[in-house]
């Protein structure tokens, strides 16, 4: 990585301490239970009190986790445990597992047994020969991090314990690939991207080997050293796991996010010029660059024609200076989208994690496209707020939390494009390629639209009286 104590084009900060107050992310445990609930027919053992547990069920439905085929269970530890350990309780729940037809438990620990000394790697281990499952423990307390801390955490520990580690180099599946961290997404139906790269994937002649983690199963974990190349999906996250699967494994990165070579860093391919440099890498990496050309060529003439059928409020985006709050996945290549395909001017960035690999990353991004935004990383609510108020955008792009705040600092347009939202969808929609430019740009200007509609009722339809039912005109 460059020298990060060379001058940088663009204000850069390290941002908040990470005990600040309105976090964006939930702790390392959340983090842990997103990865391991991506594991098929298997179970997730809380050992915790009630509460954490609910970090669980909420991990289930950012996965899209069918209940019938991943079991969860709970320790529910109270007073009495916490104060004098609860290693006794976590036996009893190990063998209530026994109900459960799965192939292995995924045994987390929350704060509290951590702080009390509970050894959850001890009990499995004296339990692991009495039971018809493996037992895979994973220390990841809340205190360990934020969530992205949580799924390195818990990456490492399904590397280490699932994956078949022989002295010698196991044979490997020719043009066969691992997805790294897909679920560490701000984007709420990232599933739709984790699609169109498999896609992308397989008309590039690659096979997705399996995906660390959603929809994976137990043999496509054991069978992950047999992998030529490894991919990721995140900026936030991963970036030791891409280490560990190439100095282990000996699998390659296909698109290096943390490459030493300036050249070789890529943002994510969100965003219409992104994804054009996103594919012709890959075809260039693959000695296809025929094939990457047709389909940034197809792209780009099937996005251009839908916008020009459809009408693009070019005018709205044109100088308008834009503030972005988001992770790192969607923040860095937003930053080229809205510079580049959009022509406006990014004037502050919030980053939600602060990844060290960010900064060569970011730094690139900026000057690429000849822009100087303030950027900070690892902020909260509360950093946002200032964020906000120094530079007084025209536009924020975010979440439901920045719709709010900018009620507040009196900025007109918000468009929810991350994590938290509140909409619901039935399909997941990917913000990856040029379908999830055109995706990003309905939402953006759905949002752009609404600010004109009127949120106060000036007349009341003189047909209803006021209990609903109808009078006489």
């Amino acid at each position: 990585m460059n020298d990060l104590s060379q001058p940088m084009s663009s204000e850069y900060s390290e941002g908040a301490p990470s005990a600040c107050h309105d976090p964006y992310l939930r702790c390392a445990f959340f983090g842990a239970a997103q990865t391991v609930t991506g594991i098929r027919r298997a179970c997730v053992l809380s050992h915790s009190p009630q509460g954490c547990d609910q970090l669980v069920n909420t991990a289930f439905g950012w996965q899209q986790t069918d209940y019938l085929a991943t079991k969860s269970l709970c320790s529910k530890l109270c007073e009495d445990e916490i104060v004098h350990g609860g290693e006794a309780t976590l036996a009893k729940v190990i063998e209530d597992a026994r109900a459960f037809s799965v192939s292995a438990v995924f045994v987390l620990t929350a704060c509290g047994p951590e702080m009390v000394g509970d050894d959850i790697v001890a009990v499995c281990q004296e339990m692991a020969a009495d039971v018809p499952f493996q037992l895979v423990p994973i220390e990841c307390a809340g205190f360990r991090g934020t969530q992205y801390d949580g799924i390195d955490i818990a990456l490492h520990g399904l590397l280490n314990q699932l994956v078949e580690n022989p002295g010698e180099p196991m044979d490997k599946i020719p043009d066969s690939v691992i997805l790294i961290a897909p679920h560490a997404s701000a984007n709420p139906s990232w599933p739709g991207d984790l699609s169109w790269v498999e896609d992308i994937l397989e008309r590039f002649g690659l096979t997705v080997l399996a995906s660390l983690t959603h929809g994976t199963g137990l043999e496509q974990l054991r069978d992950i050293g047999r992998a030529q190349y490894s991919l990721m999906l995140t900026h936030d996250c991963g970036y030791r796991t891409e280490t560990l699967l190439a100095d282990r494994w000996d699998i390659r990165p296909l698109l290096p996010t943390s490459a030493l070579n300036r050249s070789q860093r890529l943002p994510l391919p969100v965003g219409f010029s992104n994804t054009g440099r996103w594919l012709q890498r890959l075809g260039q990496v693959l000695d296809k660059e025929d094939l990457a050309q047709k389909m940034v060529v197809q792209g780009e003439q099937f996005a251009v024609e839908q916008l020009r059928r459809q009408g693009l409020p070019y005018e709205f985006f044109n100088g308008a200076q834009v503030a972005i709050l988001a992770d790192a996945t969607l923040a860095v290549p937003l930053l080229g989208m809205l510079a580049e395909d959009l022509e406006c001017e990014p004037v502050a960035v919030g980053i939600r994690s602060r990844a060290p690999e960010l900064h060569a990353l970011v730094r690139d991004e900026c000057d690429r496209v000849a822009i100087s935004p303030r950027i900070e990383t690892g902020v909260g609510v509360y950093e946002t707020a200032q964020i906000l108020s120094a530079a007084k955008p025209d536009v924020i792009i975010g979440s439901n939390i920045e719709r709010h705040l900018a009620e507040d600092l009196g900025i007109p347009y918000v468009l929810r494009v991350v994590n938290p939202v509140a909409r619901f969808r039935l399909t997941n929609r990917e913000y990856f390629g040029y379908h999830g430019f055109l995706n990003l740009m309905e939402i953006m200007q759905n949002d752009w639209w609404d600010t004109f509609r009127s949120k106060k009722r000036h007349n009341r339809a003189h047909w209803l009286d006021g209990r609903g039912e109808g009078v006489e005109p």
